[in-house]
C-alpha cells in the first residue's frame, strides 16, 4: 500500500495532528497498558508530526473522557486507519480491545470488517487478500 501522500502532508493543521494523535493514543491504551513498543511508536509519530509534549499532555490527561475524532477527508481517514492498525500491531499481538477500537473507527469511516482485516493482514506482513476490491477513496 504505497501512497504518494504521507502523514505530514495530509495532517496539515495542528488540529488534525492532535486529533490523529488522540485516536492513536486511544488504540494504544485500549488494552489497559501502554507498552514500550506502543510508547515508542507514539513518540515517533508525535515527532514526525512536530507535536510538542505540552500539546499532547492534555490528551493523555483526559483519555478516559475522549473518543475518536473522525476526519472529514477520505485520504486522511484511510491513512489514519492504517496507522491505527500499525499501532495495534506494535506489541506483536492483536488485543481484542485494540481490534475493537480499530473496528469502531473503520465503521465510523464507512469501512467494513473485510477492509480492516485486509489492512491488518497487509500491515502484519501477510500480504493482501486476493479477489477483493480495494476500498475506493471518495
Amino acid at each position: 500500500m504505497q501512497h504518494s501522500h504521507n502523514l505530514e502532508e495530509v495532517l496539515n493543521t495542528t488540529q488534525k495532528k492532535l486529533s490523529f494523535f488522540q485516536n492513536l493514543l486511544l488504540v494504544a491504551t485500549a488494552d489497559g497498558q501502554l507498552d514500550e513498543q506502543e510508547s515508542d511508536f507514539l513518540l515517533q509519530i508525535g515527532n514526525r508530526l512536530g507535536l510538542k509534549p505540552e500539546e499532547v499532555q492534555p490528551i493523555a490527561d483526559n483519555l478516559n473522557v475522549l473518543s475518536f475524532v473522525v476526519p472529514a477527508e477520505g485520504l486522511q481517514r484511510t491513512l489514519e486507519l492504517q496507522t491505527l492498525v500499525q499501532m495495534m500491531l506494535q506489541d506483536g499481538q492483536i488485543d481484542p480491545r485494540e481490534y475493537g477500537l480499530c473496528m469502531e473507527y473503520a465503521n465510523r469511516i464507512g469501512y467494513g470488517k473485510e477492509i480492516l482485516d485486509d489492512m491488518v493482514s497487509q500491515l502484519a506482513g501477510a500480504g493482501p487478500v486476493v479477489n477483493r476490491n480495494p476500498p475506493t477513496v471518495s
